[in-house]
């Protein structure tokens, strides 16, 4: 096993790092409000959240994702070690491919969610919402590979949205239009002095069209700037964490920390969730040999799971926050509310939440209790639920190649 000098990165000292687009962010930050993504100063909303919002959904919105914690996994040995890692079988994410996976620990509980990137034959990059070093490291042992976190040595932009594509080629992407969903790819961006490179990898949170952009931090504001200048005319807007969290919520992705507790932040071993727990049972390849929690997961599929993580159509306007749900006539409690909210483009109250097994099966009706406050007045409203197979938000352009030209 290799390590890595990270001497060389003065973020242990600082307290909180403007981002490398901070200087371009600050200018349109009409709020002043910054909030913290670990290291990094991050704006909740720029302006407004639902403008924002509204401009992922119609044109594009460009998010900031450099506090995104990167690990780059490189060596001989780095895709048995991945796959031992994993539940999913990463041999299968071929280079120049993203896959999305889930690790756990022993007892088959999830420790956290992220995506897989194979930069190149035999060199990866793990995103994930957590610090994983210390765990990829205590799981490297006698493994011939390099684990070193980079989230400082990359800079990152999330755009998307209906227009991102166009964007991009009005930017002078040639080809990018052919750039399959979960593909990634490479382009030379000019510079004063010649060029950088420029990773886009067809990726995103929102369960829309869109990309994700890397490059290096000292050409951040050069990539800002450019990708602005090419968006003018297409609704290109800066867009803050407060829309991202409304437009993943939309398109049923989970959040660490909202809707799972990270195994190891869990204090009590009994509110950790497996992947099946999570509805993401499809990531776990029982096939293609040990992987950390495997056995555990082998008798919890013989057994059956403790919970459900469902999607939830809720009647009336009133997001379901934090909310209990209940058996109809609120007779027995079923579970509790992870994520909600009023989805403007599905016209409907919607939630993700975790419900006790055997309760949250298609087509079952639940009444959720929701508490909420109008001119100091607080009201109780029982609002009749149901639970739906199929995301809130999924366009045809999300898969579509090449994309329409919007």
């Amino acid at each position: 096993m290799r390590t890595v000098d990270y001497s060389k990165h003065t973020h242990a000292g600082t307290a909180v790092y403007p981002s490398p687009f901070h200087s371009r962010q600050k200018q349109l930050n009409q709020n002043g409000e910054w909030g913290r993504w670990f290291d990094y100063l991050s704006a909740p909303a720029y302006w407004c959240a639902d403008m924002e919002y509204f401009a992922g959904r119609n044109a594009c919105g460009v998010f900031d994702l450099t506090p995104m914690v990167k690990h780059r996994i490189s060596g001989a040995d780095a895709l048995p070690f991945l796959n031992r890692l994993m539940t999913r079988d990463v041999s299968k994410i071929k280079p120049g491919r993203v896959g999305y996976s889930v690790w756990c620990n022993d007892q088959g509980r999830v420790i956290d969610d992220g995506t897989i990137f194979h930069l190149e034959e035999g060199v990866y990059r793990v995103c994930s919402q957590e610090h994983q070093l210390d765990w990829f490291l205590t799981n490297a042992m006698g493994f011939d590979v390099a684990i070193e976190e980079d989230t400082h040595d990359v800079a990152a932009l999330a755009l998307q949205g209906p227009t991102s594509c166009a964007v991009l080629k009005d930017m002078g992407l040639s080809g990018i239009e052919n750039l399959t969903p979960f593909g990634l790819t490479y382009f030379d961006l000019p510079t004063e002095n010649g060029s950088t490179r420029l990773m886009v990898s067809r990726t995103g949170f929102t369960g829309d069209l869109g990309y994700e952009l890397w490059i290096d931090p000292d050409h951040a504001e050069l990539l800002w700037d450019r990708l602005f200048e090419a968006g003018k005319l297409r609704g290109i807007m800066a867009m803050g964490s407060d829309a991202l969290e409304l437009l993943r919520i939309e398109a049923g992705f989970i959040l660490a920390g909202t809707d799972f507790l990270p195994a190891m932040e869990a204090v009590r071993p009994t509110h950790t969730r497996s992947p099946f727990e999570l509805g993401l049972g499809w990531l776990v390849s029982f096939d293609k040999g040990v992987f950390n929690g495997r056995q555990a997961l082998l008798e919890e599929k013989k057994n059956g799971s403790r919970y459900n993580l469902v999607k939830l159509d809720i009647d009336g306007n009133k997001p379901a926050n934090d909310s209990y749900v209940f058996t109809p006539g609120g007779k027995k409690f079923a579970g509790t509310v992870t994520s909600a909210m009023w989805s403007p483009s599905a016209k409907a109250s919607i939630a993700l939440a975790s419900l006790e097994a055997p309760f949250g099966k298609p087509g079952e009706e639940y009444d959720v209790e929701i508490y909420y406050q109008r001119e100091l007045k607080w009201s109780r409203v029982m609002a009749r639920a149901r639970v739906v197979k199929d995301v809130f938000w999924d366009p045809p352009r999300r898969r579509q190649t090449p994309p329409a030209d919007f």
